[in-house]
């Protein structure tokens, strides 16, 4: 593993227990040694799912896999391996997902078709199939309860690049009833918010009626892991599952206007938006967490264009990197976007610093203050386009040699 990205948290957080949920992971040796490298929960019978997937015109065949299953609603396991994506290995990719389906599903006599897949790793090589069943068979073995420690080795379980593990949790209150939700992640390197551009896979305790789960991940999905980017590459592996086990005992919530609907999917919101940030944070040579908030837009969607425009251009990055307050580039990432602007009107902020503002420097700029908001860990960019009301924020990392110095060498 590389050293431990300079923003990372200063621990893995102590994740709860969710009710109707079991744990196990298993050095198979399937790329990596000497590490964990697959991951199994196994969920209670009546469990429900929901999903959303890469829009990669080439997907692994554990999203397939996952997209031809994912309708019944219905799940029982979920199985990752990592180091090996799984993805352009044709045929042998297919039986090396289904016989993974098939033993999980044999260990615990559940129906295959309820067992969820996810590979992460090198793309087009072929799994060791003899290998990946005797490491399936030993992980089966290996169920522990949730909770702090093997949340933990689960989220080691699934890293490729990350120099860090992922974890988050929330609970939702509404009356008497409590429910708890968590969720693991990877991601580091290949990020670009294209539906899901990472794996996560998150847990409830609450019983979920699947089109009611479907609702909340989708929903959360575009306020969280649809708003970062690291590099503007999207995998073709790129996976997050919500399950709800029932384990809390709540008569399911079927509608988006039960009362209890709310304040699950906030909860279901915050942990997504936490694993996001902590994406970006391990962002593959990262040495800044950037937020980029666009306003003044002709619509919010237009504002994500722009703010992603400004987020995924290598120039800005790499001056960020350097600490240098070349707002000439932000001028050049809005313009290019192909969204509507305002060159005068166009406002730019370095943290609280106007840099731009009706199309030209603002008066009292001063670029010692910009660079002195540049050189912190944590930096804010705003700029308004001054055409409309709409806005949005995106987050993203600067652009060191880090990064490829990790990716020349990743396959080696």
């Amino acid at each position: 593993m590389s050293a431990v990205s300079p923003l990372a948290p200063a621990n893995f957080p102590q994740l709860p227990s969710v009710a109707g949920l079991q744990l196990a992971t298993h050095e198979a040796g399937l790329r990596y040694t000497n590490r964990a490298d697959l991951f199994l929960a196994l969920l209670d019978p009546g469990s429900t799912v929901a999903g959303v997937f890469t829009k990669s015109l080439c997907p692994s065949a554990p999203v397939d896999w996952c997209r031809s299953i994912l309708s019944s609603g219905r799940a029982r396991a979920i199985v990752c391996n990592s180091g090996n994506a799984n993805a352009f290995t044709g045929k042998a990719g297919e039986t090396s997902a289904a016989l993974t389906a098939q033993t999980i599903a044999d260990a615990f006599d559940i129906d295959a078709h309820e067992v969820h897949l996810a590979s992460t790793g090198v793309i087009g090589e072929t799994l060791p199939d003899d290998r990946l069943a005797d490491g399936l068979l030993q992980l089966s073995g290996n169920l522990q309860s949730s909770g702090p420690t093997a949340w933990e080795a689960a989220a080691n379980a699934i890293r490729t690049t990350d120099t860090f593990a992922k974890g988050a949790s929330a609970r939702a209150t509404v009356g008497s009833e409590s429910f708890t939700v968590v969720g693991i992640a990877k991601g580091s390197g290949m990020i670009a918010p294209d539906m899901a551009t990472m794996l996560g896979f998150l847990f409830t305790d609450a019983a979920v009626a699947p089109d009611v789960l479907q609702s909340m991940l989708a929903d959360s999905t575009v306020r969280s892991f649809n708003r970062i980017t690291v590099d503007s590459d999207t995998s073709t592996s790129d996976t997050v599952l919500l399950f709800a086990t029932g384990g809390a005992g709540n008569d399911p919530i079927t509608s988006t206007q039960d009362p209890r609907h709310d304040a699950l999917a906030d909860a279901v919101r915050s942990v997504t938006l936490d694993l996001a940030h902590q994406i970006v944070r391990d962002g593959e040579g990262a040495t800044k967490f950037v937020e980029v908030t666009v306003s003044g837009a002709a619509s919010d969607e237009a504002a994500s264009v722009i703010a992603l425009s400004i987020a995924n251009s290598p120039l800005v990055k790499t001056a960020l990197a350097a600490e240098d307050a070349n707002w000439g580039r932000i001028v050049m990432a809005v313009g290019k976007a192909g969204e509507q602007a305002n060159r005068d009107a166009l406002k730019i902020w370095f943290g609280d610093e106007l840099v731009a503002n009706e199309g030209v420097q603002a008066d009292g700029y001063s670029e010692e203050r910009a660079t002195e908001h540049l050189r912190n860990d944590e930096v804010k960019i705003v700029v308004d386009v001054g055409v409309g009301a709409g806005e949005a924020t995106v987050w993203t990392c600067d652009l060191t040699h880090g990064y490829i110095e990790i990716n020349a060498g990743y396959r080696s």
